[in-house]
């Protein structure tokens, strides 16, 4: 039992809870490997689950037609893959897809019903403050790729992608990330051997290493900062 507590407390939704609510919700969480490309959730199909990442990054993503891919958000162990369920739909409008393989606690739709029938509960307070969380970085991703340059953005999604990881290592294509940052391969090309020239990462087929944080960090947009912060604060323990 302590064993699987301390696994649950890796997410943040879940390290929120007291031992005793927590103890209450484990028998039903399935501890899951998170696959590279999985799709948790098809947008217009209706979840049969949610998921507690414990590592790894869920990216939301828009498909926009015309093989238009467009990321609104990302999801790690901070937060939840099924926010919509918990605000009463259970039909997505976007994509949650596996961007960096890792491990997830997952949940049936029913089973997550039922847990969250008490509004003022301790698992419904930390549900809100995920939302909270979640709408900040889907508004400063909105404005970020709109007025940040790409090797910014490359950046705050590198830097991210490591917090999420607990690791400056971690599986990563030039054409996943071309499509997280909505730009052309070539672009995400050149802009990763820019970083790297400048000693902040090194890149080989289909793996990132950060090998200067700081470095890397003074190459991002302040939307690092603001996002981790308010997600910090959204999400501090009980």
């Amino acid at each position: 039992m302590a064993t699987a507590l301390s696994t649950a407390r890796r997410n943040a939704v879940l390290d929120g809870l007291s031992d005793e609510d927590l103890t209450t919700l484990l028998p039903d969480l399935t501890q899951m490997p998170l696959e590279l490309g999985d799709v948790l959730h098809e947008a217009g199909q209706p979840a049969q689950s949610v998921y507690f990442p414990l590592l790894g990054v869920v990216s939301v993503v828009a498909d926009l037609g015309g093989d238009q891919v467009v990321e609104t958000a990302t999801i790690g162990r901070e937060g939840i893959v099924g926010i919509s369920v918990f605000l009463g739909t259970d039909t997505p409008t976007e994509r949650s897809q596996v961007q960096v393989a890792g491990s997830a606690l997952t949940m049936s739709v029913e089973d997550f019903r039922a847990a969250i029938t008490d509004v003022d509960g301790p698992l419904t307070a930390m549900l809100r403050r995920s939302a909270q969380a979640l709408f900040t970085m889907v508004s400063r991703n909105a404005a970020c790729n709109r007025v940040h340059t790409v090797r910014q953005r490359a950046a705050r999604w590198l830097l991210m992608t490591a917090d999420r990881m607990d690791a400056t290592n971690f599986p990563l294509t030039q054409q996943f990330l071309a499509q997280m940052l909505a730009v052309r391969r070539t672009s995400v090309g050149e802009v990763a051997q820019a970083l790297a020239d400048d000693g902040a990462i090194t890149y080989t087929r289909g793996s990132i290493t950060i090998t200067e944080p700081q470095r890397l960090r003074s190459s991002a947009c302040d939307c690092y900062d603001v996002i981790r912060e308010a997600t910090d604060k959204a999400m501090a323990s009980r």
